[in-house]
């Protein structure tokens, strides 16, 4: 075991034993007196009371009323100090000229405590000027920069990057949700792109690691424990070989408390949504026979996608619609009904909405715009209450509906989809989902669903997520999104499902990030996408950066079997594919097999004297079939080869269905005998190959025609589920 392990290890038992020793009474009295004030930011010496009632190592310090105090309390601490003014109005105090480093003597003392105190009250007259805070100065070491804020989505987050001009030039920040254990604070410190910094570079020491992590970890206990804490801001900590100190701490109140929105249990989850996806009897709210309206689309597509249970048309001044007994009112279908579908205009939701909870309707789906979206959210709070006093969970409103393949249940008005597979995709979008639904029927990929969520105004994605991860018929989940409403209960499943299914995300809105105006330094850099970004990634969630990503990661993971090694080989038939192939496995964090000498030997054994072995292994683009199959044939069988890449170049001699079929052949024989690999290609050639790649890709090979960034980006995906799923050495992120 390496020192670095021994320390954290060993760490990690000290932390635990130090949990309980948070004084959470003196927090409480401290954050009362504060709001009793109607102030939200505390002052110095509060954060000073604040970090000793949670063990966070700061400087030992005292506050001055006056200079003759501040000289004789510079003298207790001793050597020299750092002068800062203490104003419950002045936040950022540097901007001030409230802070002076260095002082030393009574005369420097007097001096800066001075011009502190003058330079307070020209930055802000009416400031209230509490006194002077003395400060130890602490030694040189690496500024790094602790703290936590209350993300939209997320709730609590604890952050750490590197402190000073660093921090704000590079944003070289991580995030965690809080609170977090210790071996997770300790992660944080190698998930900075500078993190070699933090063990020594260029005969610089390496930092107390341990010291630095327990900042974060009690950091996050701290807003974890105390909601009303809106942001903590440690800038700078001085990390050093002894330890690690905050040299300023920086503590923001929430002005108010976001209102508790309604939550479900797992099972009670399960339970809606297996009702909504899996529904026996359907009642269209606003069905019509009058083509070109929602109402009748709706019902046109549940009658002719053959859906098997009952479908109930519900409008008062018809009989008869499509062949069906239409209803009054909902009240009136006889049984049990497990979805209704609205297609009725947004003022009139409401009240038909009390009619479905009083027939006792699990589900809702409300495909009307007009809530929301348009600013009419009293209308939206009201379908909403509705929805909470009857027990009615909500899709919607603002949706093109939702597809549910294996019930043949299209209850949408957008164009009917009926390949069933095993891909559930999601989109908080119209217009995405029918992108979605474009991308299915081109590439014919199968789906198990395809859901519209418009303005969650209820139903989300933890919701859907819960359910798509126990659905036997679903392989992979894809979902577009804009935002969350509860990060931390989309993490919750996440985690459940990871290890089962991949689960792929395309957020939107990536280059928002830092725009909101914050408290400090750490509610600046904790950016929507900084947070997403990493919150993601620790749930295991594999991030597209694009909607043509998200739709081919969700299309090709399902058919590449999981890889069960790091050990990636590229053949190819061109030496150009060979060098951009190798660039793609780097760029998404996988590695290429270091060839030992019998395999070298072996491979060079198939391949042309002015061919070359090694990884990238190039067979030549002149070789024959023959040159293909017996090197594809050798990276399946050898056991050091956990993945392959293939460059394809199109020849007269090896044509390109040639090549596919040779492929496919290889691939199953090895599959039948229990060998399974991912095998992705890229094609490189006119367009016959195009033909080659779809045949490839109905056999289980991932192929792409005039890429190759593509084919190894969705190889690179595959290996971050499979990591996130403990199924390679090394075990699952952090």
């Amino acid at each position: 075991m390496s020192a670095h392990n021994t320390a954290d290890s060993s760490a990690h038992n000290t932390a635990s034993s130090t949990a309980h020793s948070f004084d959470k009474q003196a927090v409480r009295e401290l954050l009362d007196a504060v709001r009793a004030e109607g102030r939200t930011a505390l002052t110095a010496p509060e954060g000073k009371l604040l970090a000793d009632a949670y063990g966070i190592a700061v400087p030992g310090e005292a506050l001055a009323r006056d200079v003759d105090e501040a000289v004789a309390q510079a003298d207790r601490l001793g050597g020299k100090v750092v002068l800062k003014i203490v104003s419950p109005d002045i936040l950022h105090k540097t901007d001030a000229g409230g802070v002076v480093v260095g002082v030393e003597g009574a005369s420097q003392v007097r001096e800066a405590f001075c011009r502190i105190v003058e330079n307070a009250r020209a930055y802000a007259p009416d400031a209230r000027i509490d006194g002077v805070q003395v400060q130890q100065l602490l030694p040189p070491g690496q500024e790094v920069i602790v703290g936590a804020v209350t993300d939209p989505a997320f709730g609590k987050v604890v952050a750490f990057g590197l402190g000073g001009v660093l921090v704000e030039v590079l944003k070289d920040v991580t995030f965690r949700l809080a609170p977090v254990t210790a071996d997770e604070a300790v992660s944080m410190l190698d998930s900075i792109r500078a993190a070699e910094i933090l063990r020594g570079v260029r005969g610089a020491p390496a930092v107390d690691r341990w010291a630095l992590a327990e900042q974060i970890r009690r950091v996050s206990h701290l807003v974890g424990d105390f909601p009303e804490i809106a942001e903590v801001d440690l800038n700078p900590v001085i990390a050093t070989p002894e330890g690690a100190m905050a040299a300023d701490i920086r503590v923001i109140l929430a002005s108010e408390m976001p209102a508790p929105r309604r939550t479900f249990g797992r099972e009670e989850i399960l339970r809606s949504m297996r009702r909504l996806m899996e529904p026996r009897a359907v009642a269209v709210i606003g069905a019509s026979n009058e083509r070109g309206k929602i109402g009748n689309s709706v019902m046109r597509n549940l009658v002719d996608g053959g859906f098997p249970g009952e479908i109930h048309p519900v409008n008062p001044r018809a009989d008869d619609i499509l062949g069906r007994k239409a209803y009054k009112s909902v009240t009136d279908v006889p049984g049990e009904v497990d979805v209704a579908v609205f297609a009725i205009p947004a003022p009139f939701v409401a009240s038909a909405l009390e009619e479905v909870g009083r027939k006792g309707i699990p589900n809702a789906v409300l495909i009307p715009s007009g809530f929301a979206e348009t600013g009419e959210h009293a209308l939206q709070d009201e379908i909403v209450a509705v929805a909470e006093r009857y027990g009615i969970r909500l899709l919607g409103p603002n949706i093109y509906g939702y597809y549910s393949t294996w019930q043949d249940l299209c209850a949408t008005f957008c164009t009917p989809y009926d390949v069933k597979g095993g891909v559930a995709l999601t989109s908080q979008s119209g217009g995405i989902g029918m992108a979605i639904l474009g991308f299915a029927r081109t590439t014919r990929t199968g789906v198990s669903a395809i859901v519209g969520l418009g303005n969650k105004s209820d139903i989300d994605e933890d919701d859907l997520l819960t359910w798509f991860g126990e659905d036997p018929r679903t392989d992979c989940i894809a979902m577009h999104l804009e935002d969350l409403k509860d990060g931390r209960a989309f993490v919750e499943a996440a985690r459940l499902t990871v290890p089962k299914k991949p689960v792929v995300v395309l957020k939107a809105g990536r280059t928002s990030a830092g725009a909101r105006a914050a408290g400090s330094h750490t509610g600046a850099l904790a950016g929507d996408d900084a947070v997403y970004d990493d919150i993601l990634r620790q749930a295991g969630v594999i991030r597209a950066s694009g909607l043509s990503d998200m739709l081919e990661y969700a299309r090709a993971l399902p058919v590449l079997p999981a890889p069960r090694g790091d050990n990636v080989v590229v053949i190819t038939g061109a030496g150009g594919s060979g060098v951009l192939l190798s660039d793609a496995i780097v760029d998404n964090g996988l590695r290429l097999m270091e060839i030992p000498d019998d395999l070298d030997a072996a491979f060079k054994a198939f391949i042309p004297p002015f061919g070359a072995s090694g990884n990238p292994i190039d067979i030549t683009g002149g070789e024959p079939p023959s040159t293909y199959e017996a090197t594809i044939r050798l990276g399946m069988e050898d056991p050091r080869i956990h993945a392959l890449v293939l460059g394809y170049w199109h020849t007269i001699v090896t044509p390109p269905m040639v090549f596919a079929e040779l492929t496919a052949r290889v691939v199953a024989e090895f599959r039948e005998r229990g060998v399974e690999k991912p095998v992705v290609a890229s094609l490189a050639g006119d367009v016959e190959v195009e033909e080659a790649c779809q045949y490839l890709f109905e056999r289980g090979v991932v192929a792409y025609p005039y890429t190759t960034e593509r084919p190894v980006a969705v190889l690179g995906a595959k290996y971050r589920w499979a990591r996130a799923a403990g199924l390679l050495d090394g075990g699952a992120v952090s």
